[in-house]
């Protein structure tokens, strides 16, 4: 039997629930999932520690004969996965102190400015709203005097695992219209409950509330007023089509990847889970 390891960034955050769209208890049942609820939405989850997590896993499901399938969410994490961390400098407590302090002094958009000034081809990859990340580029380019980019990922796929990759592609327009349906489905759901709950429990910096879905609840209006429902679910949109788009960066030029089309999903998987579920039990 397959078991399935999560590699969304969000899903792990307990109480974020309908804005990840998480497998439901039932469908859990029915297949188990792991590394979804185990952090609080004001702890840290970086891809080092998915790494490191799903490594285990995998190894662990290998002794017990399962075959583990990394599925998800956030292209960057299983990208790393795949190919490896880059092998980018120890952090330095002191120059990330003084960019924590900046932060909360200047806000998340002129940090994300700076690093765009000093480091141009990470800020291209980096959202706007991932504090964490333009932290850790900043640190590197201002302890080092190198751009992140200098410290490349191999372009090789890791040596211990026996890869199957799948990409699933959609049409563009396709897509757009999925995620107009979604998150009209999501606020039918409870999310503004689930989000407008989370809020009050939570600041707009912590980890967490910068997905998708839940940082929109923390935004104004030009005039400094609340946003409507409305206005929320429009960034919502907004927000989740660039996401949609800048995931297809992480995964273009995967060495050994299977492209195929939505309507292929099931005859592609199915054939891969067959025939690695027969290696899983030798």
């Amino acid at each position: 039997m397959a078991r399935v390891i999560s590699a969304d960034s969000m899903q792990v955050y307990r109480g974020m629930d309908i804005g990840t769209a998480k497998p439901t208890l039932a469908e859990q049942k029915i297949l188990p999932h792991y590394l979804i609820d185990i952090k609080n939405p004001d702890e840290q989850y970086s891809v080092a520690e998915f790494v490191e997590k799903a490594d285990a896993l995998c190894e662990e499901f290998h002794k017990e004969g399962k075959l583990p399938i990394i599925c998800g969410g956030t292209g960057f994490y299983i990208r790393s996965f795949l190919l490896g961390l880059p092998a980018t400098p120890a952090s330095d407590p002191e120059t990330r102190k003084a960019l924590q302090e900046e932060l909360l002094e200047r806000g998340g958009a002129a940090m994300w400015k700076k690093l765009a000034a000093l480091d141009p081809e990470s800020a291209k990859k980096i959202d706007p709203a991932d504090n964490y990340r333009i932290l850790r580029a900043l640190e590197i380019v201002q302890s080092t005097g190198r751009p992140r980019s200098d410290f490349a990922q191999k372009p090789t796929l890791r040596e211990q695992y026996d890869f199957t990759t799948i990409i699933l592609e959609r049409d563009r327009e396709d897509l757009y219209g999925r995620i107009e349906d979604r998150v009209e489905k999501m606020f039918e759901a409870g999310l503004e409950e689930e989000a407008r709950a989370l809020t009050q429990k939570y600041a707009a910096d912590a980890p967490g509330m910068q997905a998708i879905g839940y940082r929109e609840f923390f935004e104004k209006a030009e005039d400094g007023s609340p946003l409507s429902t409305e206005e929320i679910k429009k960034k919502i949109k907004r927000d989740s089509k660039k996401y949609a788009k800048k995931q297809c960066v992480f995964t273009r030029g995967i060495p050994g990847a299977q492209t195929v089309q939505i309507e292929e999903a099931f005859t592609a998987i199915a054939a891969a889970v067959k025939r690695l579920s027969g290696q899983a039990r030798q």
